[in-house]
């Protein structure tokens, strides 16, 4: 293939690629606090309908059971009543491996009151649970194993990482798609506590 072709095919491989993204509307369908659908102003009861609050209709969390490191099966409905947020990730994924040892100080600070899951996307547990280990944050949350990646296409994913923040009633309330700094997971889950 000459030079000409070559670059005329990757023009129009990006062209496809950004087309796609922006015929999905950058987010896609899933609610997001960026794109005003969970801004405070809807969520903090100031919409009234007949004197009522009018809260916006949430994506209710995909279910999933899944294998933690240890072995034992988990369900998204064993922490109902719970605020969680679930990380998907991987070790390939940079922004991930910067995000973890934040996750895991997330849930230190603020103990009992979430549960932080960190759902690994289709690696062997040796892979996932020697990264953790060498992170030092294996006992600091919830990992689970996704070896079909069921998990992250269910929440319509396409960018690394994806977290979700779930209410006690199982709503997605953020999807966030992204990494995130300490500070931002903290007023996220403040956002949804308070």
């Amino acid at each position: 293939m000459n030079a000409k072709v070559t670059v005329s095919i990757v023009i129009i491989v990006l062209i496809v690629f950004f087309g796609f993204l922006i015929a999905r509307g950058g987010d896609g369908p899933n609610p997001t606090e960026e794109d005003g659908a969970l801004s405070s102003e809807k969520t903090n009861g100031s919409e009234k309908a007949g004197g009522k609050p009018v809260l916006p209709n949430f994506d209710k969390a995909p279910s999933f059971s899944l294998e933690d490191i240890e072995g034992k099966i988990v369900n998204l409905d064993d922490f109902k009543g719970r605020t969680v947020i679930v990380n998907s990730w991987a070790t390939w994924c940079p922004f991930c491996v910067d995000e973890l040892p934040d996750f895991a100080e997330l849930q230190k600070e603020f103990g009992d009151k979430i549960v932080m899951i960190a759902i690994n996307r289709q690696e062997s547990l040796q892979k996932s649970k020697s990264f953790t280990d060498n992170l030092g944050i294996t006992e600091n949350m919830l990992y689970l194993l996704d070896p079909k990646d069921d998990f992250y296409k269910s929440i319509g994913g396409f960018s690394m990482p994806e977290t979700l923040f779930i209410d006690g009633e199982q709503n997605i309330r953020i999807h966030k798609r992204g990494p995130m700094e300490l500070s931002e997971m903290i007023s996220r889950v403040n956002s949804i506590l308070n």
